[in-house]
């Protein structure tokens, strides 16, 4: 399989990314990804800038967006005395933390507003810092305009955390254009970055 046309124009999250995904496990090294919105593109560029290729987006008419994606092939297993090493560093821990409402804790809800702020703001204080930090349900209204952790959590984003916040959360709350911080995502990157992660951390 050399080069292949994905067209995921129209198809709902997180179908673009899941056909990409078996795209390549089916040994594509040169995909053309065909889509019609900024989450979509987002997302498919993100997914395979996380596997290690090399990715090109071009604008096209009408709002639609070509994603070119080619292969980078593995070649560290055949790297001489890669294995003969025994003195490696340790991976850094995939700490991720998720957050799935608007109130930390249960009882007045004003109150537990006021605390999940606190909770976001102190991320920073404790070591390891957070590969990601997810969004869902309730919890993305922490991305936008109304939150009051905006700040910490563009101060987090500096320091390398990746943030994500659910879109289809943000449409059912209608907050999608009041997104100020962190990436739009989908329920694959939500499962894969839970699956993937050596610790989960939510403050419920």
């Amino acid at each position: 399989m050399a080069r292949v046309t994905l067209d995921c124009t129209g198809l709902p999250c997180p179908q673009p990314v899941l056909r990409t995904k078996e795209t390549l496990e089916q040994g594509a090294v040169l995909i053309d990804v065909l889509v019609d919105n900024e989450a979509s593109q987002n997302n498919v560029v993100r997914y395979a800038q996380n596997q290690g290729h090399q990715v090109e987006v071009t604008a096209l008419p009408q709002g639609h967006r070509r994603i070119t994606i080619a292969v980078v092939a593995n070649q560290t297993a055949d790297l001489p005395g890669r294995h003969e090493n025994r003195c490696e560093i340790p991976e850094k821990l995939r700490l991720v933390y998720v957050i799935s409402s608007d109130s930390m804790g249960r009882g007045d809800d004003e109150l537990g507003w006021a605390l999940l702020q606190t909770y976001i703001q102190t991320i920073k204080d404790i070591q390891p810092l957070p590969e990601k930090i997810i969004f869902y349900n309730s919890g993305v209204k922490q991305v936008t305009t109304e939150s009051g952790a905006l700040e910490a959590l563009r101060h987090l984003q500096t320091q390398g955390v990746e943030i994500l916040a659910c879109g289809t959360c943000l449409d059912f709350f209608k907050l999608k254009s009041a997104i100020k911080v962190g990436q739009i995502s989908n329920m694959y990157d939500i499962m894969n970055s839970m699956t993937s992660a050596d610790k989960i951390v939510s403050p419920y």
